[in-house]
């Protein structure tokens, strides 16, 4: 308490020299200073007699300055509100948004930036006369800081309307109140309980699904100042149990002595799930044991160490899965025609190898990316993409194409005894076949990689983008230790035909992958997608038999041959599939749960529906918080289960945990692009009910109409 006093203490005075300096050297007053904050009262709506209306305070906070929450952390001031009232008219406490953690130099401040409301119940006498305005006011004093603190006040003024009863809000002032009630913590759906020590605050969750969604941030802010250290950084961890937030604890509880004074600890705990949706939710943890855990990022049960090494052993074991098999049997006919050339074998080896790093840095920039925007990818990730399967089997069908000779990369044929071939390569050959070796490699997973892979993608980007240096290096290292080894080499055959046959056999790996990547394509957009893909695969095959007939051709030959390639390419990209209709629906399993889900589908959707059953859909995902404290708090009971069975409520899930065209579409009929989302379709009804996306029981009923009917 004392050092939060002394660094406010030291803002004013910062603030009040100047000013007092000012004082002295003139004699004429300055003028009054400019506030950094403008504060008003919005009412949400007209008021009913005897009844309840929420007016808000309202400050828009001038650029990189900040007000205070009801704890300000290490320093600052709360805002306060002295209301004024007409006998008989009463005001509640301030409901308070969450705050942000704000760093001011050493100092973490609990802080509001740009634009917050804090809203309070006013409530009307019975005898309150419909028709009258009654006037309101409010004094309120807040400290505002950026590199100085400066203590500002208001006193506002506010018509309130009386009506009975109260009509709509107007849009603009509804979204203002919706918005603000969404930053408004909620009871925790889940058991909570602290314990400290000396040295460590533990804030323990019980649940299981909320650590295995793997939250991507959290931070407690307590109600009573000193309970933690607010400057000190806080972990997520994981225990048997479910979470633990770990962080310093503060000057209230250093000692045990102290400790025995607060057998509860209450504030607000901010969730940020791995979509970038953030949640609160008011707790009052009691003193208890709090079982320590590792963090997150460690729940695989390995560190840092161990995951370079299983990353490692990992790119070893990848270069014999059979996806990649074919491309490094290219890469050893390559090194088999450096027999007796050293240098050349040392620079094609480590062109090679630089080629799997950089497209392993490549592929983990846009992984650690797309988390980073909140997309639940993985490794593979790309092939959740039909654009990307449809480039691919393309590509794999040109190498093929290209490995049977109907054209060459650079020009020339083959001479005699596939002496020709022998000279081609170079380092930047060996460069784009390690490229081609990690992209065909992506569909595969080694042992060992699935753990350094999941430790990988929930680390810090420079540590996770060292796991996948170690897996490309373990990748890329057998043919660096083949291109310096002159031993190896000389077991190599000799350059001769054999290497011409071979290397036409090499095209059959290729044609089988492009196969399986159609095969996958079918899966994900269905028939008119492989016709598609069929047809681009038709159109490049034509353009890269001209491109070889003009390497093949002289003067005006070799134009028009050109020429046809040109269109051949062109005709391929008109034709290549990009949307199209799945084969089948995903296959992701979906839990009935104690609301009986069926999997949602648009077609079973309209089948309910022509039926004149009611529905409801709930479309979530594995990794959404909001989804996962919704259904633990207001779609799980028996009483609201035996209620949807005595009303015949069909009820339909929509997991959205992978990629799912038919559920995006969902989201789109109601402007959403995530979940959650719950729709209720009454039945014979144009349009569904949407729900909030915060839900209680009450909320729930309320919509279906099952408060009445039950």
């Amino acid at each position: 308490m004392s050092h939060r006093i002394l660094i406010a203490a030291a803002c004013l005075t910062c603030w009040a020299l100047p000013a007092a300096a000012q004082s002295g050297a003139a004699s004429v007053a300055p003028p009054p200073p400019e506030k950094h904050v403008q504060a008003s009262l919005v009412a949400e709506n007209a008021v009913a007699p005897g009844g309840e209306v929420t007016v808000a305070l309202r400050q828009v906070i001038a650029e990189e300055w900040h007000t205070y929450w009801r704890n300000p952390g290490d320093s600052g001031q709360a805002t306060t509100i002295t209301w004024h009232l007409p006998p008989g008219w009463g005001a509640g406490d301030i409901q308070w948004p969450y705050p942000s953690r704000i760093p001011t130099g050493p100092v973490m401040n609990f802080a509001y930036a740009k634009d917050v409301m804090l809203l309070t119940q006013i409530t009307a006498p019975k005898d309150a006369k419909a028709g009258e305005a009654v006037p309101i006011s409010a004094d309120v004093t807040w400290l505002v800081c950026k590199d100085v603190c400066i203590p500002e006040d208001a006193h506002l003024d506010l018509m309130l309307d009386v009506a009975a009863p109260p009509p709509a809000p107007d849009a603009a002032t509804e979204a203002l109140f919706t918005n603000t009630r969404s930053h408004l913590p909620r009871p925790s759906p889940w058991k909570v309980t602290y314990s400290a020590s000396d040295k460590s605050f533990l804030l323990g969750l019980d649940s299981a699904d909320l650590a295995a969604a793997v939250p991507k941030d959290a931070a407690f802010f307590p109600y009573t100042d000193g309970i933690v250290e607010a400057a000190q950084p806080q972990t997520v961890q994981k225990n048997d149990k479910g979470l633990v937030l770990s962080v310093q604890p503060g000057w209230r509880l250093a000692t045990p002595d102290k400790r025995r004074l607060f057998s509860d600890v209450a504030g607000v705990l901010v969730l940020t799930s791995s979509d970038g949706t953030i949640d609160a939710f008011e707790v009052n943890a009691p003193q208890g044991a709090v079982a320590s855990g590792t963090p997150l990022a460690r729940a695989l049960g390995i560190g840092f160490w161990q995951a370079l090494l299983f990353a490692f052993i990992g790119g070893l074991i990848l270069n014999l899965m059979p996806c990649v098999l074919p491309i490094l049997s290219m890469k050893a006919l390559a090194l088999a025609r450096k027999a007796g050339a050293e240098k050349a074998a040392h620079s094609d080896s480590l062109a090679y190898g630089a080629g799997v790093l950089v497209c392993f840095g490549v592929l983990a920039g846009i992984l650690l990316g797309l988390r980073g925007g909140g997309e639940a990818v993985g490794w593979g990730f790309q092939l959740q993409e039909p654009i990307v399967v449809a480039s691919f089997a393309l590509l794999m069908f040109a190498v093929g194409l290209n490995l049977s000779g109907l054209f060459e990369i650079g020009g020339g044929r083959f001479a005699g005894m596939g002496q020709t071939y022998a000279t081609k390569g170079g380092a930047v050959g060996s460069f784009f076949t390690g490229v081609l070796a990690v992209a065909v490699a992506t569909p595969c997973t080694a042992p060992f990689m699935g753990a350094a892979m999941g430790f990988a993608l929930v680390q810090p980007a420079i540590i996770a983008l060292g796991v996948f240096f170690a897996l490309g290096l373990g990748f890329a290292l057998p043919f660096i230790v083949l291109g310096y080894s002159p031993g190896l080499l000389g077991i190599l055959p000799r350059p001769g035909a054999w290497m011409v046959i071979f290397k036409q056999f090499l095209a059959f790996p290729m044609y089988a992958a492009a196969i399986w990547l159609v095969w996958v394509l079918s899966q994900q957009i269905g028939p008119d997608g492989v016709l598609g893909e069929l047809a681009a695969a038709l159109a490049l095959g034509f353009a890269l038999w001209a491109y070889g007939a003009s390497q093949r051709a002289g003067g005006i030959g070799q134009i028009v041959a050109l020429a046809a390639a040109v269109l051949g390419l062109a005709a391929m990209v008109f034709v290549m599939p990009v949307h199209g209709t799945p084969a089948q629906a995903g296959t992701s399993a979906n839990a009935a749960g104690k609301l009986g889900y069926e999997k949602f589908s648009a077609a079973k959707l309209a089948e309910l529906r022509a039926a004149g059953r009611p529905v409801f859909v709930n479309a979530t995902a594995a990794w959404c918080i909001t989804c996962l404290a919704n259904e633990r708090v207001a779609l799980s009971s028996d009483t609201l289960a035996a209620d949807f069975a005595a009303h015949n409520v069909a009820t339909l899930k929509a997991d959205w945990t992978n990629r799912d065209p038919e559920i995006t579409a969902l989201l789109a009929t109601q402007g959403r692009d995530g979940v959650p989302l719950y729709l209720y379709y009454a039945p014979h009804a144009d349009a569904p009910v949407v729900l909030p996306q915060i839900l209680t029981e009450g909320i729930v009923r309320d919509a279906l109409g099952l408060s009445q009917k039950s």
